[in-house]
């Protein structure tokens, strides 16, 4: 059982990192919909990137505690908590997608617009299915909180 509660408390951490990105991320959005004053803008940009580090974290730590020998697990928090780690790997490969195609257009390709608004239409997809993952996990373990 020392396992199973290992990997609970990971894949806690794991809840925890995704509704805090979501919200930075969403709070982000916001601002930059109210024109709101480009210092706060990338104060709060800035968060949202460190919330996407400790994502990356509780992934790799998510991995790490499901790893060991197999143990049959079948409550719903763990099927949730597999969900939420597939939707944050998504998330996070979508978000450095976007990155990179921004990067390249700051450089003079200005032909990849088209390209660029399909990407973050895919990461804004990608945010919502992170949303959605976590909320299924929160309904299931409401204690992650």
């Amino acid at each position: 059982m020392k396992r199973a509660d290992s990997i609970i408390e990971h894949a806690d951490m794991l809840y925890r990192a995704a509704a805090e990105c979501h919200r930075q991320h969403t709070r982000y959005a916001r601002l930059v919909e109210k024109a709101a004053p480009k210092e706060e803008q990338i104060f709060v940009l800035e968060i949202a990137y460190m919330c996407d580090d400790m994502l990356g974290t509780a992934i790799t730590s998510y991995e790490k505690s499901t790893a060991k020998p197999a143990v049959r697990i079948d409550d719903a928090w763990w099927h949730k908590g597999n969900m939420l780690w597939h939707t944050s790997r998504e998330y996070i490969r979508r978000h450095a997608n976007c990155d990179g195609i921004s990067k390249r257009l700051a450089r003079g390709a200005p032909n990849r617009l088209g390209e660029l608004a399909m990407e973050f239409d895919l990461d804004a997809s990608a945010l919502l299915s992170l949303r959605m993952a976590a909320d299924a996990y929160r309904a299931v373990r409401p204690e992650a909180e």
